[in-house]
């Protein structure tokens, strides 16, 4: 999707803004936007047992619902731009917000499938607010990319460990599991207000009138590298998603409790909390990000090789690496400002990158689960893993050289 001489980010009702021009309201209504992108879907993760029991609903139901956010994820990040050139950046993300607070609402609703669509609502709204977001850190926090970046991606992650973490409390403190699901909605109004008071402080300017204003901007599809970012987010989607999915299983079938290789995902959730907040700008002041690339992907190797050789003995081991190594994503989002030249192409390759990334993701978890009922053994789905992280320590390479598409 490409932008062309008339495309904006802005309505004819916003004034163009500076570059870093951001202030602190506007970076509080970031940083509570990132927090609602996770917890609408981790949260039925955490509840979906006790909902398929009450709601009787089939395996197929379970199987179409947990692959629901990242299919949805990838098809409504196209969107986005569409949305931000119509009715301008602001009132996009607003919207977003908006079908977000209302769908997590519409869980109180009973039966399986209006569950089911409050989901799919609940991803595509998210997943404007995933293409839109790092389009504000580039306009409005130019010289502050890593900084914003960092505050934005781990917010992020403590709201999905919140998801996942607090609402089988709120199950229990509510004594209903839809309740504790329609609670985040509270969570995504503060976002909405907040957001709803940023509209002065966010005016995404039209296109440069330089050499490369829209008319003549080139179709990213023939840009090298936006297919070498765009691979990069992908792979390294698939191997936090086959992380976070699959691990306590893993664990369980080498002989683990339950519990203990909860508690074991948990902390490697934890873990990527603080290294989310410290990554990107780390990342950002460098002049290269290539090693960064490089060296989380080859953590997430070294994760992966423990789990084919000794998955219990060095378990903790494992984890930890792991946690390193899935902050690659925090580093992909980080890429995305640093690589383009104006919001503009910001927009541009956050679709490429996110609709093509979340659409690969949903087939390698998939695939890595087939592999497993196939076989009756984790190792074919491992080395699946594994060529997945040589791919990204690969791509991470030239995706990490300082240049822009």
């Amino acid at each position: 999707m490409t932008f062309n001489s008339s495309d904006t980010c802005a309505t004819t009702h916003e004034k163009p803004a500076t570059p870093a021009s951001g202030g602190v309201l506007l970076l509080v209504g970031i940083a509570l936007t990132a927090a609602n992108l996770r917890p609408a879907t981790t949260s039925v993760a955490a509840l979906l047992a006790t909902a398929r029991h009450a709601l009787g609903a089939s395996t197929t139901w379970v199987s179409l619902i947990t692959a629901m956010p990242t299919l949805c994820f990838g098809t409504a990040a196209i969107a986005a731009p569409w949305m931000a050139r119509r009715i301008g950046i602001h009132r996009a993300v607003w919207s977003g917000l908006t079908l977000l607070t209302l769908s997590l609402v519409g869980r109180l609703i009973d039966g399986a499938w209006s569950l089911f669509a409050d989901v799919v609502l609940s991803c595509a709204a998210i997943a404007v607010c995933n293409v839109l977001i790092p389009v504000v850190v580039k306009q409005a926090f130019l010289t502050k990319v890593g900084q914003v970046a960092g505050i934005y991606s781990a917010t992020m992650a403590a709201g999905g460990a919140a998801g996942s973490a607090a609402s089988p409390w709120l199950q229990s403190a509510f004594g209903s599991w839809r309740l504790a699901l329609a609670a985040w909605a509270v969570l995504s109004l503060g976002a909405w207000l907040v957001w709803a008071s940023c509209g002065p402080a966010l005016a995404v300017p039209r296109a440069s009138n330089g050499p490369d204003t829209a008319g003549r901007r080139r179709s990213l599809f023939r840009s090298g590298l936006a297919w070498i970012l765009t691979g990069y987010f992908a792979a390294q989607t698939v191997v936090a998603y086959v992380i976070m999915g699959w691990l306590p299983r893993m664990f369980s079938d080498a002989g683990m409790s339950t519990g203990q290789a909860g508690l074991i995902l948990g902390a490697v959730l934890l873990l990527n909390i603080p290294m989310s907040l410290l990554l990107p700008p780390a990342a950002a002041r460098s002049p290269s990000q290539s090693a960064w690339a490089v060296g989380l992907a080859c953590a997430s190797l070294a994760g992966s090789v423990g789990l084919l050789t000794a998955p219990v003995a060095g378990a903790w081991i494992w984890a930890l690496l792991l946690s390193i190594g899935i902050t690659s994503f925090p580093l992909a989002l980080t890429l995305v400002p640093l690589r383009t030249v104006d919001p503009v192409d910001t927009a541009r390759l956050s679709t490429m990158m996110q609709s093509t990334g979340y659409l690969l993701a949903t087939v390698g978890p998939l695939l890595f689960g087939l592999l497993r009922q196939a076989t009756g053994t984790w190792h074919l789905s491992l080395i699946a893993l594994l060529v997945a992280v040589v791919l990204q320590t690969v791509l991470g390479a030239p995706a990490g050289r300082p240049r822009t598409v």
